[in-house]
């Protein structure tokens, strides 16, 4: 009997894996589902030995293309979605990295656990995405990316071997140089090019007794960034997440609460999620005394209370990164696509930093873009829509000016969704070349024939 052939090469299935959540389009020449570990070790063994690339796809929410190829295989993980039993005394659980996160949440609730990071597209994005791209999301904002959650990586070499990588259990740690101590990070964000994600086994954390999360509108944007200044810089407040939403965002959640006359009035838009543990009480009237300092329209302030409403809160945050794929929709096939930022300044210097950004739009005649996202973290999101490729280009000039005046504030290009193929432009702006060659030095040496994953971050 024949043994099955791993590649489909068929144009239709080919063509269904050709698009990410970035807008690019490319055609890889074959697509591979492999449903073990086993099946990847002996796909990338075969790639390998005919120098043929392999690109790592999970969902495909990748905002930088970095789950799309336009030649080699494209290798889909989505069959490897194992999770296995908690260990409730450990906290931990090891799963398969085509999990969705949205799934994994789901399963541990039942233990009394969740898994911290939170991406806005949890209920699409897998594990092994999240991984490969050191995902965050609003509640970064107390408990850090997904970095600081994983134990351990079983991980497919480029030459088809497959390696454990634990992190040492020790609270010290003085042998060698800092980069090479501890393994487990160099594929945390490395987005596919050192090898495959085949299993992880991530640290959860226990739910808190209490979860209340407040929306809080505010006349302007201006007074709605110094408010969450002020809660950063509060000793009694502890927000889990600090997000933004500007007068456009506003817009589009209150259409995705159903309820276009929710604050008519508010221009900006600020939600935070509190907890509490035992019998102490959430600081509420805190919340609502900052909130009031600082012009904020009181009365039209909307509580979530609970699980269940404040899944509701975020399908309103999610609504925001929804419509904006669907504006773009139907620009898509004549070269149009979503611009997207996800840059970052210190905290402290958000709301000049996002009057920066405005004031770059405005001096290059276009449309400002809509603006949300963690500034709480100084890390907002600003989505342009582009109908063409002109319009790519003249958003893409803004966004770089933006970029070199957000390197200079001491930030980042990229804060959480990675570089992938369409920032590895921007990589040298923020990087000296003598990082970029230790980069090049690590890939060489797990992946000498250069086969995984072509033109992310590494262009």
């Amino acid at each position: 009997m024949p043994e099955r052939d791993p590649l489909n090469r068929d144009l239709a299935v080919r063509e269904s894996f050709a698009r990410d959540a970035s807008g690019l389009w490319q055609v890889c020449e074959a697509v591979a589902r492999p449903t073990s570990a086993a099946e990847v070790a002996d796909l990338l063994a075969e790639a390998n030995a005919r120098r043929t690339p392999v690109t790592t796809a999970g969902s495909q929410t990748s905002t930088t293309g970095a789950s799309i190829c336009d030649h080699g295989i494209l290798l889909s993980t989505r069959a490897l979605s194992h999770i296995g039993p908690v260990d409730r005394d450990a906290r931990t659980v090891r799963v398969g990295p085509g999990v969705l996160l949205g799934e994994l949440q789901r399963t541990i609730a039942a233990e009394g656990l969740f898994f911290a990071p939170d991406p806005t597209s949890d209920q699409e994005c897998t594990v092994g995405g999240a991984i490969a791209c050191n995902a965050s999301g609003p509640r970064t904002l107390r408990y850090g990316p997904t970095r600081a959650h994983v134990r351990s990586l079983s991980i497919a070499r480029a030459d088809g071997r497959i390696e454990q990588f634990r992190r040492a259990e020790v609270e010290k740690n003085t042998v060698g140089l800092f980069p090479a101590q501890d393994p487990v990070d160099w594929f945390i964000g490395s987005e596919g090019i050192l090898g495959v994600i085949v299993e992880a086994e991530l640290a959860l954390l226990p739910r808190p007794h209490l979860e209340i999360g407040l929306a809080i509108p505010f006349p302007d944007e201006s007074r709605a960034l110094a408010a969450i200044i002020a809660a950063r810089e509060s000793r009694v407040l502890v927000p889990r997440c600090l997000e933004f939403f500007d007068a456009e965002c506003f817009a589009i959640a209150r259409d995705g609460q159903g309820d276009p006359h929710w604050a008519p009035e508010s221009r900006a838009l600020v939600y935070t999620e509190i907890t509490a543990d035992g019998d102490a009480l959430p600081p509420l009237d805190e919340w609502l005394e900052l909130a009031e300092a600082h012009g904020a329209h009181a009365n039209d302030v909307r509580v979530f209370d609970g699980d269940a409403a404040i899944r509701e809160a975020r399908r309103l945050r999610h609504a925001v990164p929804a419509t904006m794929h669907e504006r773009v929709a139907p620009y898509l096939s004549a070269g149009g696509r979503r611009v997207s930022t996800d840059w970052a300044v210190p905290w402290r210097l958000a709301p000049q930093a996002v009057a920066m950004a405005r004031a770059h739009a405005q001096e290059a005649g276009v449309v400002p873009g809509v603006m949300y996202g963690h500034l709480g973290n100084g890390h907002p999101h600003q989505n342009f829509v582009a109908r063409d490729p002109a319009e790519v280009a003249r958003f893409e000039q803004v966004v770089e000016r933006t970029l070199r005046d957000v390197i200079a504030m001491g930030g980042t290009v990229a804060a959480e969704h990675g570089i992938g193929k369409i920032k590895s432009r921007w990589l040298p702006l923020q990087m000296r070349s003598s990082q970029i060659a230790v980069m090049r030095a690590l890939k060489a040496e797990l992946d000498p024939n250069g086969i995984m994953a072509p033109g992310n971050i590494l262009a």
